[in-house]
């Protein structure tokens, strides 16, 4: 067999009764942490814009929007997973060498899932099979360094997950990774430099292409066999050589995923949560800063602290803001907070924010390189005009793999982003159908994330 012939085996054989209890469990959690993001992200403006698109060109209803309306699966997985994605405020996972967002998978499973009729079960299972083929690439053939954007190992992960719930045997499956992984090789320069929209839709836009490719497959559409190891694969293309024994795989990755307290890049949360406790400790006023200086380790550097990936002091756009370590730190320390209305485009033009970032100073220690990713180490010492310093060093944060996020932490991240579009009772039944998700059909959940936004 081939390699994508291999992973198709290992996706086809999948039952519920392959997850611990802790992964079923922390499958759901990450279901209703994303669904809250979504939620809270339907009056974005990229959000908005494809919506009108969607409006504008049609398709057929056959599957669920989040906040009302219905669209064709492909168009509904490219929507629903905009709105996961678009705040940035969904779970992570950290390999090594590459950081994804495992949860950006759901939009596309869940359109799968309730186009197929199935239960809860099986749109847990398929789920957990697409975070389990984007994780294990995660870890075993990074691509940022070689200029690729982490959605390639995605939409593997999205077609082998899709392909489960949409119930294909093991060929049309290996062909709907095949075609998946072929067509869709994005570039890292989505993330790079000024950031634009496309930050938030390059997964989304993966997802899309990766649940059309599913569904092609199912029609008897081929794709290439070699995929992973042939001519001009993924192997000898991007990757490098790297090996898989998909006989050997579980489903048990999800357990390894982090989710976010604050509203900023996943490794920011650490420092962010420094800041957060020094204001509680100290009576820190930002007006009085002089400076701001981080010690953290290196993919915090280089994405977001003005390493390799470019600077982050020119900051004008939620893009640029919410991947920019002087940005979100100096706001954090002005507003008490890092949440949604931090990315406003007034709140990020004012010049207290404006002026206070140019005083953070990022750095890399090579010390907190070495224990990433089992620790987000970090120090900060913020020393003030009359020469007053605070310091403060941390390892994690509330969310990581050390301090799991719980029901009742994720519950009040649900309530607080969904309030704005769904009354009380709406956002307890939704918590509840993801709590018990195993025990009914995908559907009644999607009812009640089409009625969101209608009963405001």
């Amino acid at each position: 067999m081939t390699e994508v012939q291999q992973l198709a085996r290992f996706v086809v054989s999948r039952r519920f009764e392959d997850l611990s209890s802790q992964a079923a469990e922390s499958l759901k959690l990450r279901v209703l942490d994303a669904l809250g993001c979504a939620i809270g992200a339907l009056e974005g403006a990229p959000v908005k814009a494809i919506r009108q698109e969607l409006d504008e060109f049609g398709g057929n209803p056959l599957v669920s929007l989040i906040g009302g309306g219905r669209s064709a699966p492909d168009r509904a997985a490219f929507y629903n997973s905009a709105l996961v994605r678009y705040l940035d405020f969904n779970d992570s996972y950290l390999a090594p060498l590459e950081t994804c967002h495992p949860s950006d998978n759901v939009g596309s499973v869940l359109s799968a899932s309730q186009y197929a009729g199935r239960d809860g079960k099986a749109f847990l299972t398929a789920l957990g099979i697409a975070y389990q083929v984007q994780c294990r690439l995660s870890d075993e053939a990074p691509v940022r360094a070689k200029g690729f954007d982490h959605t390639v190992q995605g939409s593997y992960g999205v077609a082998a997950g899709t392909a489960y719930a949409l119930g294909l045997d093991a060929s049309r499956s290996a062909n709907a990774v095949a075609i998946a992984g072929t067509a869709y090789n994005a570039l890292r320069v989505a993330r790079t430099g000024n950031l634009s929209n496309w930050k938030g839709l390059a997964f989304p836009s993966a997802g899309w292409t990766a649940t059309h490719a599913a569904f092609l497959a199912r029609r008897g559409i081929t794709g290439p066999e070699a995929v992973f190891e042939g001519n001009k694969g993924f192997k000898e293309a991007i990757a490098g050589p790297f090996h898989i024994d998909w006989e050997q795989e579980d489903l048990e990755r999800v357990t390894r995923t982090v989710v976010k307290k604050f509203n900023a890049e996943i490794h920011s949360q650490a420092t962010l949560e420094g800041l957060h406790d020094l204001l509680r400790q100290h009576p820190i006023d930002p007006a009085r800063i002089r400076t701001v200086v981080l010690n953290t380790f290196d993919v915090a550097y280089h994405i977001i602290g003005g390493g390799e990936e470019g600077g982050k002091k020119v900051i004008r756009t939620k893009e640029e803001a919410d991947h920019s370590l002087p940005y979100m730190m100096a706001v954090l320390l002005i507003d008490g907070q890092v949440l949604p209305a931090q990315y406003s485009p007034s709140r990020i033009a004012r010049p207290d924010v404006q002026a206070l970032l140019q005083k953070v100073e990022v750095r890399e220690k090579p010390e907190y390189s070495r224990r990433f990713p089992a620790e987000e180490a970090c120090d900060i010492t913020v020393t003030m005009q009359d020469g007053a310093e605070y310091y403060i060093e941390k390892r994690d944060y509330e969310g990581f793999l050390t301090r799991p996020a719980s029901w009742d932490f994720l519950s009040a991240k649900f309530h607080a982003l969904a309030a704005p579009y769904a009354p009380e009772p709406l956002r307890s039944k939704i918590i509840d159908a993801v709590r018990t998700l195993d025990r009914h059909p995908i559907l009644d959940l999607c009812l009640l994330l089409e009625a969101v936004g209608a009963q405001k």
